[in-house]
């Protein structure tokens, strides 16, 4: 179900960019040749959570989930002619999860339908470098399919960079057009006439639309030799079914109801990313972002990687993020909430906390190939520890096989 994945995608998503690597042909010789296949990249990660705040349950019991997720994408690149490279990039992602907090929407049965489930996410990119007119211009399609939940997205993206490389500016416009399955919990299926008989509920059935938009914007700028500087700016805006249904509220009179937030929301995240070479061994990488929208969330984020080189072709980097949020308007915990509220939720996710992220990557890399084999370009291995001050904690070890 797709709420599940708010924990698990902010740690898989950072270990993806992580692992990518940008590979940049000599755009001094150009050769027309005909597609091929460039580079193929294998990223699988197991992800285990505990905590004790559902808000299945209205903000009490257990968080414990388990999420084996798999990624597999293919690289082609083109040299055409006027010195311009294409690249395509199909990607197919797999995720196996297990959650024993979604199996409390119905407990009465063994096993509910959204206990586990799996997410499949294939997507098609498309990119035109052209190094005569320092422009780059791409579009991307992808499509996620779960038990409860099916999305459509796609961007496109637009770059603009010097003739010598030290600068560049990117835009990127993207939209997900997303369905949920509308799944109340068991007890709310059904409401009670006036004469004490139950009938169906008419709201717990159907299907229900939320839609994202978002435009990004970077400038990229090489201040010198040692060190490189990003400037970030999203603006983001969510409209259609923002609440979960399958999550309940408890009020001060212990009355249960589901969750009920805004049907729209708007989102502005602004980040500084600066990358600093200490030496032929040592690079900083560092992150800030402020994060406010119009549902009252504010959020710091200061990540720190250290990539430290013990050899040509074995490098380390521990790193470490911390997160501080003060919680939406909406938020309170369980049988906190009062009736006469407009917009209610017992999501902690959706509360005031602060997070510690930190762990360690391996890494293996050299173009005449690793263990035997010389297509094999790169392997890496990565774990990370996440707690938050409200008691969730998890674990979540990848690997990832690049070969060239």
């Amino acid at each position: 179900m797709k709420k599940i994945y708010l924990n698990v995608a902010v740690a898989y998503i950072a270990i993806i960019q992580a692992f990518s690597q940008s590979t940049v042909p000599n755009s001094t010789v150009y050769q027309t040749r005909k597609l091929k296949v460039d580079e193929i990249n294998l990223v699988s990660s197991y992800y285990l959570q505990a905590g004790n705040h559902s808000a299945v349950t209205g903000g009490i019991g257990t968080e414990k989930l388990s999420d084996f997720a798999n990624m597999l994408d293919i690289s082609f690149i083109k040299a055409g002619k006027a010195a311009r490279v294409h690249t395509i990039n199909l990607a197919l992602g797999v995720d196996s999860y297990s959650s024993a907090s979604s199996d409390q929407i119905d407990p009465y049965t063994i096993s509910s339908a959204s206990k586990s489930d799996l997410r499949i996410y294939p997507s098609v990119n498309w990119l035109v470098k052209d190094y005569r007119q320092h422009r780059s211009l791409g579009a991307a399609i992808s499509l996620s399919h779960e038990y409860d939940y099916q999305s459509l997205g796609g961007n496109i993206n637009y770059s603009k960079f010097s003739a010598d490389n030290n600068r560049e500016f990117n835009l990127k416009l993207q939209a997900f057009l997303d369905t949920w399955k509308v799944i109340y919990p068991i007890e709310l299926r059904t409401i009670r006439k006036s004469d004490g008989n139950q009938e169906p509920n008419p709201a717990a059935s159907g299907n229900k639309p939320r839609d994202f938009y978002n435009a990004s914007f970077s400038l990229t700028q090489v201040i010198n030799t040692r060190l490189q500087l990003s400037f970030l700016l999203d603006l983001a805006y969510q409209v259609g079914q923002l609440g979960t249904l399958y999550q309940r509220v408890y009020f001060l009179n212990k009355t249960a109801v589901v969750e009920h937030l805004p049907e729209s929301r708007f989102k502005i995240p602004i980040g500084l990313r600066a990358n600093y070479f200490l030496g032929d061994r040592w690079m900083l990488r560092s992150f800030y972002r402020y994060y406010s929208d119009d549902w009252g969330i504010q959020a710091h984020t200061l990540e720190i990687e250290t990539p430290y080189k013990i050899t040509p072709f074995i490098s380390v980097s521990p790193f470490y993020r911390f997160y501080n949020q003060r919680g939406a308007n909406y938020f309170a915990g369980y049988e906190q909430h009062q009736a006469a509220e407009k917009f209610y939720t017992s999501d902690y996710d959706l509360s005031g906390f602060s997070s510690h992220f930190e762990g360690l990557n391996l890494r293996f890399t050299s173009a005449q190939g690793l263990l035997g084999w010389h297509k094999l370009n790169t392997i890496e291995l990565r774990y990370g520890h996440y707690n938050r001050s409200d008691g969730l904690n998890a674990n979540i070890i990848t690997t990832a096989i690049k070969l060239k």
